[in-house]
């Protein structure tokens, strides 16, 4: 299927299938309890080929083609086009989403901006990646950073004549390039490589859904993505009871699940989880795609506790889960200490600053706290809860991790 989708979309001569290609291997390993498994050297070798191999092609990503043309370009008031992005192929049939540099490091979202206007940030998803790892979800695909040479890279390989056309050199000998609509129609809201490198985020993509079907499922806690709007979780406490009687929330792991990507959206600073998706294959207690981070990592001196709201309107959290929060809340093992080791990996280092990195800690607090008090409103058997086949366990407080 594979060398069929290639044949039918490429006029080149078809490339061959290596088995022992990363990509091959990455896609083959999803299993039901994640992406990846926790000792894969598959991810190592699939972030080395992500960040080094050529590209042979560059186009718009399929969600950004099916709104070409959409919208209009003089409606356009604010420099909200952050959804650009880009597919590079690479050989081997692989391939990533490739999202640019748009915002400094030391930059903070402006605190006038709605969530949904926000920068999509290429650091974010890079960070985003490693936090997934650490947290042992492992539901973020593989993602790296990479200067990409926007001429060599993009503008030579690509055979989209409009992504062509939408490059231009700045008046400081800068080469840029912009969206066309629906997202950006003006250069001023171009990104520019240094004159030709541009730092970037890209993220392994996951199998084709015609070899991997997947559903796209409405977060129940989504916002309303309108600058008046509420939600009723937003303002009603008791909006949990009505979930919980809700295929498929109401027989599955599938509302902790929710509550674990609430916990990891909520120590990204991410307000923007409207959707969740799965693969059909492994049913309604399959793990969630954490998909599309890029809002992430925004505001280091703001936690947005609306993000916590399926954890605190719930009361429910996995004991691995909690248990691992606890082991990244101890002086030997700090989230920030961990994370910034990690993300030493990284071609482009230091992916956070260190306000970042300092918030995650501050947040996991709070999640903590959290937990706290539903304990002590519904008890410790009402709120953690052990995934099948887990043996349930009592709750440390303050656990001796030392063992």
């Amino acid at each position: 299927m594979y060398k069929e989708q290639m044949n039918l979309t490429s006029p080149d001569a078809p490339l061959q299938l290596r088995l022992e290609a990363s990509w091959v291997q990455f896609h083959l390993e999803i299993n039901r309890h994640g992406l990846y498994s926790r000792s894969s050297p598959v991810v190592s070798k699939l972030l080395h080929d992500m960040k080094h191999f050529p590209t042979i092609s560059a186009d718009y990503s399929q969600d950004e083609k099916a709104l070409l043309g959409a919208c209009d370009c003089t409606q356009i008031v604010k420099p909200s086009g952050v959804h650009l992005k880009l597919v590079l192929r690479f050989s081997d049939f692989g391939k990533a989403m490739f999202k640019p540099m748009r915002q400094q490091r030391d930059e903070e979202t402006p605190e006038d901006f709605f969530y949904f206007i926000d920068f999509q940030r290429h650091n974010a998803e890079i960070a985003a990646f490693h936090l997934d790892r650490i947290l042992d979800f492992r539901r973020v695909p593989p993602t790296v950073g990479r200067l990409v040479n926007v001429t060599k890279e993009i503008l030579e390989v690509t055979k989209n004549e409009i992504l062509q056309s939408v490059f231009f050199v700045s008046p400081a000998s800068n080469v840029c390039f912009f969206a066309k609509c629906p997202y950006m129609c003006k250069t001023e809201y171009a990104v520019c490589g240094n004159p030709h490198l541009l730092e970037g985020s890209l993220s392994a993509f996951l199998p084709s859904l015609n070899l991997a079907p997947r559903l796209s499922v409405p977060n129940p806690w989504i916002r309303s993505y309108s600058p008046a709007g509420k939600e009723e979780w937003e303002v009603n406490p008791l909006y949990c009871d009505t979930v919980r009687q809700i295929y498929p929330y109401n027989s599955s792991n599938r509302l902790l699940n929710v509550i674990d990507m609430a916990i990891f959206d909520f120590l990204i600073g991410n307000m923007d989880r409207h959707h969740y998706e799965m693969f059909t294959k492994f049913g309604d207690d399959g793990f969630l795609i954490h998909l599309d981070n890029a809002r992430g990592f925004g505001r280091h001196s703001h936690d947005e506790i609306s993000i916590l709201s399926p954890l605190s309107q719930c009361c429910m959290i996995k004991r691995k889960t909690l248990l691992h929060l606890q082991l990244l809340a101890q002086a030997d093992y700090k989230l920030s200490d961990v994370m910034r080791e990690s993300l030493l990996d990284d071609q482009l280092t230091p992916v956070l600053t260190e306000p970042h990195l300092l918030a995650l800690d501050r947040r996991l607090q709070i999640i903590l706290r959290t937990v706290e008090r539903c304990i002590e409103v519904h008890g410790e058997q009402s709120v953690i809860a052990s995934s099948p086949g887990e043996q349930s366990a009592p709750y440390y407080g303050q656990a001796d991790w030392t063992s």
